[in-house]
C-alpha cells in the first residue's frame, strides 16, 4: 500500500479515536457554520478527519482503500494528496454555501474527500465495475451517478443526517482536478465525462431555480 495512503489513513483513525474520547476536542474541531462565520475557518479542514463512531469511520477508509490505488497508480502520489485536499475543501464550501445562514448547523466525515477519490478513479477507470452490497455487479459510472442522484434527493428531503452537500462538493472536486490534470479524457472519453456531470448540472440547476 502506498504509504502516503496508509499516512491519510492513520490520521482519520488517531482525530477520529480522539474525537470520540475527547468531546470538547470533538466539538471544538467539528464543522459548525456560526463557528466558521466567526472566523474558524480551520473547522473547514479539521472537521474531515473526525468521524462519528467506529461504523462511519469503517465505511470511508474501506472505500477509500478501495478507490484510492487507481487515483495513485494513473496519476502519482502528489495528484492523488491534491485531488483528495482538494475535494475535500470543495466538499466543505459547498456545505457553507448551502448553510450559510444555518448557523446551528453541524457536519463532521472524511466523506468529502472520499467520495471525490470514487469520482477521480470512475473517471480514470470509467468500465471499472462495483460490487453493490460486495454481490451486485455494478458498472461504477452508473453507480457515480446514481449516488449523486440520491446525494441531490438527499438534499431535498433533509430528512437524515447525512452530509449529501459535501459528499456533492467533494465530486465536483474529483470530477474537475482530475479532468485538468488529464483533459485529453475530454475527446477521447467524452460520453463518460458527459455522463458523470449531468447529476452537476442538475444540482446547480435546482439551486439556481430555487427548488433545493
Amino acid at each position: 500500500m502506498d504509504p502516503v495512503l496508509l499516512v491519510i489513513i492513520a490520521i482519520n483513525v488517531i482525530v477520529s479515536f480522539k474525537g470520540f474520547n475527547d468531546p470538547a476536542f470533538f466539538r471544538k474541531y467539528e464543522f459548525h457554520i456560526g463557528s466558521i462565520r466567526a472566523g474558524e475557518q480551520i473547522r473547514m479542514f479539521s472537521s474531515s478527519f473526525l468521524h462519528a463512531d467506529i461504523a462511519h469511520l469503517a465505511f470511508n477508509m474501506i472505500t477509500l482503500f478501495f478507490f484510492a490505488p487507481v487515483v495513485l497508480h494513473d496519476l502519482g502520489t502528489l495528484s492523488f494528496l491534491i485531488i483528495y485536499i482538494g475535494s475535500l475543501l470543495c466538499g466543505s464550501l459547498l456545505t457553507l454555501y448551502f448553510h450559510k445562514d444555518d448557523y446551528y448547523y453541524r457536519a463532521i466525515g472524511a466523506s468529502g474527500a472520499v467520495t471525490g477519490i470514487l469520482y477521480s478513479a470512475i473517471l480514470l477507470r470509467p468500465d471499472m465495475t462495483l460490487g453493490l452490497y460486495f454481490i451486485i455487479p455494478v458498472p461504477a459510472y452508473l453507480f457515480g451517478i446514481g449516488y449523486l442522484l440520491y446525494s441531490i434527493y438527499g438534499m431535498k428531503a433533509k430528512n437524515d443526517n447525512i452530509g449529501h452537500v459535501a459528499h456533492f462538493g467533494g465530486a465536483i472536486g474529483g470530477y474537475v482536478i482530475t479532468i485538468a490534470k488529464v483533459p485529453e479524457m475530454l475527446t477521447e472519453n467524452t460520453l463518460m465525462v458527459i455522463l458523470l456531470a449531468i447529476p452537476i448540472i442538475i444540482l446547480f440547476f435546482l439551486a439556481k431555480t430555487g427548488k433545493l
